[in-house]
C-alpha cells in the first residue's frame, strides 16, 4: 500500500493558518477586557523583545537608505493591525479574517492606479467578486456603510500597502529591521495614544485607536503571552512555506486562515453565519484566490514569504 504523503509547505501553510487563527482567538478573548489599542501594543512589544535580541546573534546586513519608507511601512502596518485587532474584538472573528484578506485585491487595485500596471481580465473580475463578497458580509442598510465594514476595508487596504512597501524595501534592509520599523512604531504610537487618551474629549467612534491604559491580571497576561507565542509560530510556518513549495500553491491554502477563524469563533460564541455572509467569505476567498495565482509566476517565494510573515 502507497504511503500518503503531503507536502511540507503546504503542511507549513496549514499549520501557520491554524497558528493565526488561534492567535486571532486569544486577541478577541483578551480584548472583551483590554482595548485593543493595548493589545496591539502588547503584541508588538514582545515581538520587539525577540527582535532585538536577534541583532545580537547575527549582525544586520543591509544596504540602508530608505528611513521614510522604513517609517511608512511600520506606520501602515501597525494602522493595519491595530484596525484588524478591533474587528476581531467586535465582530465574528471569521468575518474579521475576510475582511482583512481582501489585501490582494487592494494591491492588484493599487498597481493598476498608481503604478499604471496592466491587469488581466482575471484580476479585474476578481475585484468584482472581491468586494461583492464584502457587501455581502456587511450586508449594510441601503448604502450606508458602517464602521465595521469602513475598518474591515482599511485593514485590508493598509495591509496591502504595508506589504507592497517590504517588497520594495526588501532591496535595501535586513528583513529584521523591517520588522523593527512595524513593531517599533506599533509599540511607541500606541503608548502615547493611551497616554494622551485621558485628556482627549472623543466620541465612541474613537476607542478602535483612543483608549486609557488598563493593568492587566491575572488570565490576561496568559492570554497576551499565548497572543504573541502563537503569532511568532505563525510568521515561522509562513516563511518555511514559501521557502518549500510554490508560492502560487502556498498562498490558495493561506485562505484555510479563515475556515480555522471561522470555527475558533463559533467555539468561543460567535454566532454561525447566515446564508449570505457565507456565500460573501466563499466569493473574497475566489476573488483572492484568482489574484494570488495570476500573480504567483511574477512573484519570487522567498520575497512573498517574508513579506507575508513580517506583516503579521
Amino acid at each position: 500500500m502507497k504511503k500518503l504523503t503531503i507536502d511540507r509547505g503546504i503542511l507549513y501553510m496549514f499549520l501557520a493558518s491554524i497558528m493565526s487563527a488561534s492567535m486571532g482567538g486569544f486577541v478577541k478573548v483578551v480584548s472583551q477586557s483590554l482595548p485593543s489599542v493595548e493589545v496591539v501594543f502588547f503584541r508588538n512589544i514582545l515581538g520587539l523583545i525577540f527582535v532585538i535580541i536577534s541583532f545580537y546573534s547575527i549582525p544586520l546586513v543591509q544596504k540602508g537608505g530608505k528611513p521614510w519608507l522604513l517609517l511608512f511601512r511600520g506606520f501602515m502596518g501597525f494602522m493595519a493591525l491595530l484596525s484588524f485587532f478591533y474587528l476581531m474584538a467586535h465582530i465574528p472573528l471569521g468575518e474579521a479574517v475576510t475582511y482583512n484578506a481582501t489585501f490582494p485585491l487592494f494591491i492588484a487595485l493599487f498597481a493598476f492606479l498608481f503604478l499604471k500596471e496592466r491587469v488581466n481580465k482575471i484580476v479585474v473580475i476578481a475585484i468584482i467578486l472581491g468586494f461583492t463578497g464584502i457587501v455581502l458580509i456587511a450586508q449594510p442598510q441601503g448604502m450606508a456603510m458602517d464602521r465595521y465594514m469602513l475598518l474591515g476595508l482599511f485593514s485590508g487596504m493598509a495591509t496591502a500597502l504595508s506589504y507592497t512597501s517590504v517588497r520594495e524595501l526588501r532591496q535595501f534592509y535586513d528583513l529584521r529591521m523591517i520588522m523593527l520599523s512595524f513593531m517599533l512604531v506599533g509599540t511607541v504610537l500606541p503608548l502615547i495614544f493611551m497616554i494622551i487618551t485621558p485628556y482627549l474629549n472623543l466620541s465612541n467612534d474613537w476607542d478602535w485607536i483612543f483608549s486609557s491604559f488598563k493593568m492587566p491580571s491575572g488570565i490576561e497576561w496568559v492570554y497576551l503571552l499565548a497572543m504573541g507565542i502563537f503569532a511568532t509560530l505563525s510568521q515561522w510556518f509562513i516563511t518555511k512555506a514559501y521557502e518549500l513549495t510554490k508560492a502560487g500553491i502556498v498562498g490558495v491554502i493561506s485562505y484555510s486562515n479563515i475556515l480555522f477563524s471561522l470555527i475558533i469563533g463559533i467555539a468561543l460564541g460567535d454566532d454561525i453565519p447566515n446564508m449570505l455572509t457565507f456565500l460573501g467569505i466563499g466569493l473574497v476567498i475566489s476573488s483572492g484566490v484568482m489574484v494570488v495565482l495570476s500573480k504567483s509566476k511574477k512573484i519570487t517565494n522567498k520575497n512573498v514569504g517574508l513579506a507575508l510573515a513580517d506583516k503579521k
